[in-house]
Protein backbone atom coordinates (compact mmCIF):
# COMPACT_ATOMS: atom_id res chain seq x y z
CA UNK A 1 0.00 0.00 0.00
CA UNK A 2 1.45 3.43 -0.94
CA UNK A 3 2.22 6.21 1.53
CA UNK A 4 -0.89 8.53 1.35
CA UNK A 5 -0.12 11.77 0.38
CA UNK A 6 -3.43 13.80 -0.18
CA UNK A 7 -2.23 17.03 -1.40
CA UNK A 8 0.02 14.83 -4.22
CA UNK A 9 -3.36 13.54 -5.52
CA UNK A 10 -5.20 16.92 -5.76
CA UNK A 11 -2.69 18.30 -7.45
CA UNK A 12 -2.88 15.32 -10.28
CA UNK A 13 -6.15 16.63 -10.48
CA UNK A 14 -6.01 19.87 -10.68
CA UNK A 15 -2.93 19.32 -13.28
CA UNK A 16 -6.00 17.84 -15.37
CA UNK A 17 -8.33 20.55 -14.99
CA UNK A 18 -10.61 18.06 -13.00
CA UNK A 19 -13.60 20.27 -11.23
CA UNK A 20 -14.12 18.65 -8.25
CA UNK A 21 -15.28 19.20 -4.30
CA UNK A 22 -12.99 17.70 -1.58
CA UNK A 23 -15.20 16.22 0.84
CA UNK A 24 -15.03 14.21 3.94
CA UNK A 25 -12.31 13.22 6.83
CA UNK A 26 -9.01 14.73 4.37
CA UNK A 27 -11.36 18.24 3.85
CA UNK A 28 -12.26 18.23 7.88
CA UNK A 29 -8.22 18.02 8.54
CA UNK A 30 -8.22 20.59 6.16
CA UNK A 31 -11.08 22.90 8.33
CA UNK A 32 -8.93 21.97 11.29
CA UNK A 33 -10.09 18.23 12.31
CA UNK A 34 -7.69 16.62 14.58
CA UNK A 35 -9.31 13.39 13.42
CA UNK A 36 -6.48 11.81 10.82
CA UNK A 37 -7.32 10.19 7.74
CA UNK A 38 -5.79 7.97 5.31
CA UNK A 39 -7.82 8.91 1.99
CA UNK A 40 -9.13 11.50 -0.15
CA UNK A 41 -12.65 11.93 -0.91
CA UNK A 42 -13.92 14.05 -4.12
CA UNK A 43 -17.59 14.91 -5.73
CA UNK A 44 -16.49 15.89 -9.32
CA UNK A 45 -18.68 17.80 -11.96
CA UNK A 46 -20.61 15.79 -14.32
CA UNK A 47 -19.99 17.22 -17.66
CA UNK A 48 -18.13 14.69 -19.92
CA UNK A 49 -15.28 17.01 -20.44
CA UNK A 50 -14.96 17.20 -17.03
CA UNK A 51 -15.02 13.03 -16.59
CA UNK A 52 -12.57 12.59 -19.39
CA UNK A 53 -9.88 14.58 -18.05
CA UNK A 54 -11.29 12.62 -14.24
CA UNK A 55 -10.32 9.48 -16.22
CA UNK A 56 -6.97 10.91 -17.98
CA UNK A 57 -5.82 12.22 -14.20
CA UNK A 58 -6.54 8.34 -12.69
CA UNK A 59 -4.65 7.15 -15.61
CA UNK A 60 -1.61 9.29 -14.41
CA UNK A 61 -2.39 8.33 -10.82
CA UNK A 62 -2.49 4.20 -11.64
CA UNK A 63 -5.70 4.02 -9.87
CA UNK A 64 -6.48 0.76 -9.39
CA UNK A 65 -10.21 -0.17 -8.05
CA UNK A 66 -9.73 -1.10 -4.06
CA UNK A 67 -12.29 -3.29 -1.98
CA UNK A 68 -11.50 -4.81 1.56
CA UNK A 69 -12.52 -8.54 0.17
CA UNK A 70 -9.81 -8.25 -2.34
CA UNK A 71 -5.97 -9.27 -1.65
CA UNK A 72 -5.02 -6.48 -4.38
CA UNK A 73 -6.56 -4.04 -6.19
CA UNK A 74 -7.87 -4.32 -9.30
CA UNK A 75 -6.54 -2.74 -13.02
CA UNK A 76 -9.36 -1.20 -14.55
CA UNK A 77 -9.99 0.30 -17.74
CA UNK A 78 -12.13 3.78 -17.59
CA UNK A 79 -13.04 6.79 -19.49
CA UNK A 80 -15.91 9.59 -19.20
CA UNK A 81 -18.71 7.03 -19.56
CA UNK A 82 -17.93 4.17 -17.34
CA UNK A 83 -16.62 6.99 -14.51
CA UNK A 84 -20.04 8.33 -14.88
CA UNK A 85 -22.06 4.85 -14.67
CA UNK A 86 -20.38 4.19 -11.39
CA UNK A 87 -21.90 6.29 -9.07
CA UNK A 88 -19.05 5.59 -6.41
CA UNK A 89 -15.47 4.17 -7.01
CA UNK A 90 -13.08 3.42 -4.18
CA UNK A 91 -9.69 3.27 -5.76
CA UNK A 92 -6.06 3.28 -4.56
CA UNK A 93 -3.37 5.56 -6.21
CA UNK A 94 0.19 5.54 -6.32
CA UNK A 95 -0.23 8.53 -3.65
CA UNK A 96 -2.69 6.30 -1.52
CA UNK A 97 -6.46 6.17 -1.56
CA UNK A 98 -9.02 8.62 -3.34
CA UNK A 99 -12.48 7.80 -2.97
CA UNK A 100 -14.84 9.60 -6.13
CA UNK A 101 -18.64 9.87 -5.02
CA UNK A 102 -21.03 11.64 -7.56
CA UNK A 103 -23.82 12.29 -4.90
CA UNK A 104 -22.53 11.80 -1.42
CA UNK A 105 -24.82 11.18 1.57
CA UNK A 106 -26.93 14.10 2.81
CA UNK A 107 -26.20 15.88 -0.71
CA UNK A 108 -27.49 16.55 -3.80
CA UNK A 109 -23.51 16.17 -5.54
CA UNK A 110 -21.38 18.64 -6.98
CA UNK A 111 -23.69 21.86 -7.83
CA UNK A 112 -24.97 21.57 -4.24
CA UNK A 113 -21.81 21.19 -2.51
CA UNK A 114 -20.32 23.92 -4.99
CA UNK A 115 -22.10 26.41 -3.82
CA UNK A 116 -21.05 27.25 -0.12
CA UNK A 117 -17.28 25.80 -0.87
CA UNK A 118 -14.44 27.39 -0.15
CA UNK A 119 -11.03 27.95 -2.27
CA UNK A 120 -7.86 27.13 -0.46
CA UNK A 121 -4.36 25.88 -1.54
CA UNK A 122 -2.82 23.38 -0.44
CA UNK A 123 1.24 22.48 -1.17
CA UNK A 124 0.66 25.47 -4.15
CA UNK A 125 -2.36 23.47 -5.29
CA UNK A 126 -5.90 25.53 -5.42
CA UNK A 127 -8.64 23.08 -4.07
CA UNK A 128 -12.42 23.43 -4.12
CA UNK A 129 -13.38 22.88 -0.22
CA UNK A 130 -16.70 21.80 0.69
CA UNK A 131 -17.85 23.86 3.67
CA UNK A 132 -17.70 22.20 7.02
CA UNK A 133 -21.18 22.35 7.47
CA UNK A 134 -21.91 20.34 4.77
CA UNK A 135 -19.03 17.92 5.50
CA UNK A 136 -21.28 17.55 8.98
CA UNK A 137 -24.43 17.09 6.78
CA UNK A 138 -22.86 13.68 4.93
CA UNK A 139 -21.51 12.22 7.62
CA UNK A 140 -25.16 12.90 9.29
CA UNK A 141 -26.64 11.31 6.87
CA UNK A 142 -24.01 8.57 5.98
CA UNK A 143 -24.92 7.52 9.97
CA UNK A 144 -21.32 5.39 9.58
CA UNK A 145 -20.09 4.03 12.62
CA UNK A 146 -16.42 5.87 12.08
CA UNK A 147 -18.88 9.22 10.81
CA UNK A 148 -20.89 9.06 14.00
CA UNK A 149 -17.66 8.77 15.77
CA UNK A 150 -16.19 12.00 14.42
CA UNK A 151 -19.29 13.69 14.43
CA UNK A 152 -18.77 15.68 17.85
CA UNK A 153 -15.48 16.98 16.96
CA UNK A 154 -16.77 18.15 13.90
CA UNK A 155 -19.41 19.36 15.58
CA UNK A 156 -17.89 21.56 18.07
CA UNK A 157 -15.25 22.77 15.07
CA UNK A 158 -18.21 23.71 13.32
CA UNK A 159 -19.42 25.95 15.91
CA UNK A 160 -16.13 27.49 16.91
CA UNK A 161 -16.32 28.42 13.02
CA UNK A 162 -19.69 29.97 13.46
CA UNK A 163 -18.70 31.66 16.49
CA UNK A 164 -15.29 33.22 15.13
Amino acid sequence: MPDFDGPAILAVLQAHGVECVLIGGFAAIVHGSPLLTNDVDVVPQESTDNLTRLSAALRELDAKIRAAELDEPLPFDHDATSLAAGRIWNLTTRHGDLDITFTPSGTQGYDDLKRDAVEVVLRGTPVRLASLADIVRSKEAAGRDKDRRALPVLRELLALQRNG
